[in-house]
């Protein structure tokens, strides 16, 4: 018998702002317009050096929705160089491409357009889809309507980009709203096939925000939403946990087969009270099964050249790197 595989991206988490047009009421990674909402360039380059140097292989780049569109920040961009958010990752994924890192983008709600120009420069991208419900929690964010966000998803699948998205567990859905968030993204991933892993979070209540005191989803209903997920879903999308937010050692045998990206030198600026575990502590959680090292683009798409020309050789080098024979996950 084949033994069970747990896959990991090593990374860097780069939020490239923290402004953002949405309110939602969970979050405690938006702030308004002010010193320091940015992260200067000569920060980020050497965040990325830093963590090529560590074996990284992934430059997640994540920042707040739209941040152009709230007052201020126009002014406080152009100080590096800049009149748009998207210009700037898009030199910084050029960057990372340069140190040997494969860029991922996580940019809230962006065009057709914007998809394709930014696939050249990124292996994969992401959007949480969270939830198809409306919910209170999203009341003052124009970019967390379902539709919209649904249409961003299929517009990824259009132009075959490696797609990464997820349901939010605790904001005010209901268990049949998940299993009807779950049975969209599949229904997507069935007429494009882009939808490589599937994250199934969490919510964890952050203090200052409005849900600061809603109560959290407990282990068995982490557990019998990661089981509905692996139902659902078509068995070649992966289900992934974030291992710093649960109990993953427990779930991961819910039907979990991605532990997601875990940074040997960043933290989790989403969810900064969470540590990242180390490779150690990954391979626990992994217990009987083998602990695999993954690029940011699946195995599958490299196969089928869902890659710009200009991605390629990088691509391909470090697929090799890490397939190496007798190369321990995470060396």
């Amino acid at each position: 018998m084949h033994r069970r595989v747990i896959t990991f991206s090593k990374n860097a988490f780069l939020p490239l702002t923290t402004v953002c047009q949405n309110r939602c009421g969970y979050c405690c990674f938006r702030t308004p317009v002010e010193e320091g909402c940015v992260m200067p360039p000569d920060e980020a380059i050497l965040t990325l050096e830093a963590s090529a140097a560590l074996g990284c292989t992934e430059a997640l780049f994540t920042f707040g929705e739209r941040p152009g569109a709230v007052p201020g920040f126009t002014e406080m961009l152009g100080r590096f160089g800049y009149a748009d958010i998207l210009d700037y990752v898009y030199d910084l994924s050029l960057a990372a491409i340069e140190r040997g890192l494969l860029p991922h983008t996580n940019a809230g709600i962006l065009t057709y357009e914007e998809l394709g120009w930014l696939r050249e420069v990124n292996a994969s991208m992401g959007l949480m889809l969270e939830t198809t419900a409306d919910i209170p929690a999203h009341g003052n964010s124009p970019g967390k309507d379902p539709a919209v966000r649904i249409e961003m998803i299929e517009n990824a699948g259009r132009l075959s980009i490696p797609f990464t998205t997820g349901i939010l567990l605790g904001i005010g859905e209901t268990a049949d709203d998940r299993e009807e968030s779950l049975r969209v993204i599949a229904d997507l991933h069935r007429r494009y096939g882009h939808i490589q892993e599937v994250i199934v979070q969490n919510f964890c209540p952050k203090p200052g925000t409005a849900m600061e005191g809603a109560a959290v989803p407990g282990p068995d209903e982490i557990a019998a939403a990661i089981s509905l997920a692996r139902e659902i879903l078509p068995p070649d999308v992966a289900v992934q946990i974030p291992p710093n937010l649960a109990d993953a050692s427990r779930l991961i045998r819910c039907g979990v087969n991605d532990l997601g990206g875990v940074s040997p030198l960043t933290i989790d600026y989403v969810n900064p009270e969470h540590p990242w575990p180390q490779i150690d502590e990954l391979r626990r959680i992994a217990g009987d099964a083998e602990l695999r090292e993954r690029l940011c683009i699946y195995p599958q798409y490299i196969e089928k050249g869902w890659y710009s020309s200009l991605l390629e050789p990088l691509i391909r080098r470090l697929a090799e790197r890490i397939a190496a024979p007798g190369r321990d996950a995470g060396a």
